[in-house]
C-alpha cells in the first residue's frame, strides 16, 4: 500500500494530507495555534508505508518530521518560509532548526524523476488533471475556520495531481527500483543523470577501493580541443575551421560550465550551399520550411549514430581526472552488459544500463559531481559534430544530398541509383571512426525547422519532434489537435476538416501555458499555470490578461479558460480556428498537395 502526501502551513494553521494510491481515501492531521497535533496517521504511512511527495524531500518531509517533534504553527511557519525562500540546502536548515533526520527508504520524490523540471500544477496541466487549481490565499495569511476548509480541499486537488504524476511515472518509479535492489542503493527519488552518477561511483569503488569527489578546477582554467587522427576533411574551408577550433583556448564560465567563444556561435558552415552551425549541445542544420517525398528515383534516409556519445567516450578513451582506466574499463563494462541484456531480452538490466551510458556524460559538465571533467564533455560534442560534418561532406561530394542534421544523425535524400554509394560511404566513415550507423527510411520528411518535424516511414508510422511529437510530461499541450490532423493529412491523406470536426477531447483542443505572477481573465484570478482554448462566444478583443501589469498573455484572444474540466463545453469550441491553424502550418512545411519533390 502507498500513499501520495502533501502539507501546507501558514501562521496559525499546518496540514498534512495524504491519499490511497489504490481506494483515493483521504488522510489529513493538522495542527492549529494553541492546538496539538495527532501524529499516529502520519507516523503510520512514514513508517508502515510507502509514501510519494513532489518536491517532497527538499520540502514536504523536513516539515513533517519538525511537526512530529513538536514544532509549534508558529516555527513551522518560519521554517517553512526557509525552505522555500532561501537557497540553504534542506538538509543545512534541518540542522540549523534542529530537526531530525528521516530514513527515506520508504518515500519517494517525484520531483528529480519528471522530466523538464517544471511545477505540479503544469505537469498536472500536461496530464489533463480535471482541476488546475493555484494556491487559494496568501500564505501570510492568518487563516479563518472557512479559509481552513478551502485550502484543505486545495491540498486535496494536488494530491490527486502526484498521484496521476505518479502513475504516470510508473515505468520508471519500477525500473528505479529494480535499479535499487540490484545495487542496493534508493535510486527511486533520482534523475536519469543521478542514476548514472550513483552506478558509475558504485562500481568505481567496488573495484577501485576508492572514493570519488568533484574536480576542484582553478579559476583560470582553459583548454585545447584534440584533433582526433581520423578527423579529416577534403574542403579547404572545412579544414580551417578545424585548424581554427584546434587552435582555440577554451575557458569555463563563472558556473563551471564550457563557454563556446562567440565566433563559433556566430559560424555557418557551408557544405554544398547547406548551412550548419555547431553548439554545445550539438550540430544542426538551419533548414526552413520544408517538404521532401521519396519517389521512384530518390529515398529518404536517416542515419543515426548507435548510442553516440557513449561510444564517443569510449573509442576516444576520455578518462575523468583521477581515474585512469578504471573507469574507462567500469564504462565499457556496463555498455558490454547492456548489449548482452538486450539480446538476451532481458528488458529491466537493458533500460537500467541504457539510463547509466545514455545519462551520464552530461555529469561531465557539473561542477558537483564526480565526473566533472568540462574538457572531456567539450572533446566528445565537438568530435561529435565534426564526425557529422565529415560524413556529410563525403555524402554531398558522392551527390547525395543531406536535408537535415541533428545531434547524432542526418537525412539524406538519396538517388535510387547511388544506394551502393551511400552505403560504401558510411560503412567508410565508421571504420574510420569505429562508430556504428543505424538506418531508417521515410515516405517523406515535413519540416518547419530542424527541431520540429514529420517524417513518415515507409511502414505508413510516423516520427515527430518538436510540435509533431506525441503529448508528454516534457512539454506543455497547445491545441495537439491542430499537429495531429497535419500528421493524418500527411501520412494518411486525412482531410484537417474530418480529424478536427470529429474531435470531441475538448483537452485536445486545450493550451497550457505557465504565466509569471498568475493570470486573469474578466478580473477574475486563474493562476500561474493556466489552461484554455479558442472559443466560439468568446469575443475577439477579449483576452487573458498578466495580473501584475495587464499585458496580454500571448494567444489568447477570443480564448475561454477551461481551469475545471467539468466545465468543458464542446460545443462552443472554434474548431474552424483550428482547421486554419492546421491550413497555416501545412504552409509553413511548404506541404504540396500533389506530393512532387521540394
Amino acid at each position: 500500500m502507498a500513499y501520495v502526501i502533501d502539507t501546507e502551513c501558514y501562521p496559525n494553521y499546518w496540514l498534512f494530507a495524504a491519499k490511497d494510491t489504490k481506494t483515493g481515501a483521504i488522510v489529513t492531521s493538522e495542527l492549529r495555534e494553541g492546538g496539538e497535533l495527532a501524529p499516529k496517521d502520519i507516523r503510520r504511512i512514514l513508517i508502515n508505508r510507502t509514501s510519494i511527495g513532489f518536491n517532497s524531500n527538499h520540502y514536504d518531509l523536513p516539515m513533517i518530521m519538525a511537526a512530529l517533534q513538536g514544532f509549534d504553527v508558529r516555527r513551522l511557519k518560519k521554517l517553512s518560509d526557509a525552505l522555500i525562500l532561501s537557497n540553504t540546502p534542506s538538509w543545512k536548515l534541518c540542522q540549523e532548526f534542529e530537526v531530525d533526520t528521516y530514513d527515506r527508504g520508504k518515500h519517494i520524490d517525484l520531483i528529480e524523476v519528471a522530466p523538464g523540471m517544471t511545477s505540479l500544477k503544469l505537469y498536472g496541466g500536461r496530464l489533463n488533471a480535471p482541476l488546475m487549481q493555484d494556491l487559494p490565499f496568501d500564505p501570510d495569511l492568518l487563516l479563518t475556520d472557512e479559509q481552513i476548509d478551502t485550502l484543505r480541499e486545495y491540498c486535496v486537488n494536488d494530491l490527486g495531481a502526484t498521484l496521476l504524476l505518479f502513475n504516470k511515472l510508473k515505468p520508471q518509479i519500477e525500473l528505479r527500483q529494480a535499479m535499487s535492489n540490484q545495487y542496493g542503493v534508493d535510486l527511486r527519488s533520482k534523475s536519469d543523470a543521478q542514476i548514472a552518477e550513483a552506478v558509475i561511483r558504485k562500481e568505481l569503488t567496488e573495484v577501485t577501493g576508492k572514493k570519488y569527489f568533484p574536480a576542484k578546477l582553478p579559476s583560470d582554467y582553459s583548454f585545447h580541443y584534440k584533433i582526433p587522427s581520423c578527423l579529416k576533411f577534403q574542403s579547404p574551408d572545412l579544414n580551417a575551421l578545424l585548424k581554427r577550433i584546434g587552435e582555440t583556448k577554451f575557458t569555463l564560465s563563472d558556473k563551471g560550465s564550457v563557454q563556446l567563444p562567440e565566433w563559433l556561435k556566430k559560424e555557418r558552415i557551408k557544405v554544398r550551399g547547406i548551412e550548419y552551425q555547431m553548439g554545445i549541445g550539438g550540430l544542426h542544420s538551419c533548414e526552413q520550411r520544408q517538404h521532401i517525398v521519396a519517389d521512384r528515383t530518390r529515398i529518404i534516409v536517416d542515419m543515426d549514430v548507435v548510442s553516440y556519445y557513449p561510444n564517443l567516450i569510449l573509442t576516444l578513451g576520455l578518462n575523468p581526472p583521477g581515474m585512469g582506466d578504471e573507469f574507462l574499463i567500469t564504462y565499457q563494462s556496463i555498455v558490454d552488459r547492456r548489449v548482452k541484456a538486450k539480446k538476451m531480452g532481458d528488458k529491466v538490466i537493458a533500460d537500467t544500463f541504457k539510463i547509466v551510458c545514455n545519462s551520464s556524460f552530461g555529469k561531465f559538465g557539473s561542477r558537483f559531481s564526480f565526473l566533472y571533467a568540462p574538457s572531456l564533455l567539450l572533446q566528445v560534442t565537438l568530435t561529435g559534430q565534426l564526425y557529422l560534418l565529415m560524413l556529410i561532406e563525403r555524402l554531398e561530394e558522392a551527390n547525395i544530398s543531406i536535408k537535415s542534421a541533428n545531434t547524432d544523425g542526418i537525412v539524406a535524400f538519396c538517388p535510387v541509383h547511388r544506394q551502393n554509394t551511400m552505403r560504401n560511404i558510411a560503412w567508410e566513415w565508421m571504420l574510420d571512426t569505429g562508430l556504428e550507423l543505424e538506418e531508417s527510411h521515410y515516405r517523406s520528411l515535413s519540416s518547419r525547422d530542424v527541431n520540429n518535424y514529420l517524417a513518415v516511414k515507409t511502414d505508413g508510422k510516423t516520427k515527430g519532434k518538436g510540435i509533431f511529437a506525441e503529448p508528454s510530461l516534457a512539454k506543455n499541450p497547445n491545441g495537439s489537435i491542430v499537429y495531429e490532423a497535419v500528421a493524418k493529412h500527411i501520412a494518411d491523406g486525412i482531410s484537417l476538416e474530418e480529424t478536427i470536426g470529429n474531435c470531441d477531447d475538448i483537452t485536445k483542443f486545450c493550451t497550457v501555458r505557465r504565466v509569471t505572477g498568475g493570470a486573469t481573465w474578466n478580473d477574475a484570478y486563474l493562476g500561474k499555470a493556466i489552461r484554455f482554448y479558442q472559443s466560439k462566444t468568446v469575443p475577439e478583443m477579449e483576452v487573458i490578461r498578466y495580473k501584475r501589469n495587464g499585458n496580454k498573455v500571448p494567444d489568447s484572444e477570443a480564448c475561454r479558460p477551461l481551469m475545471n474540466l467539468g466545465d468543458a463545453d464542446i460545443g462552443d469550441v472554434n474548431r474552424a480556428h483550428y482547421i486554419q491553424k492546421a491550413k497555416e502550418l501545412l504552409a509553413e512545411i511548404g506541404y504540396v498537395e500533389e506530393k512532387t519533390n521540394a
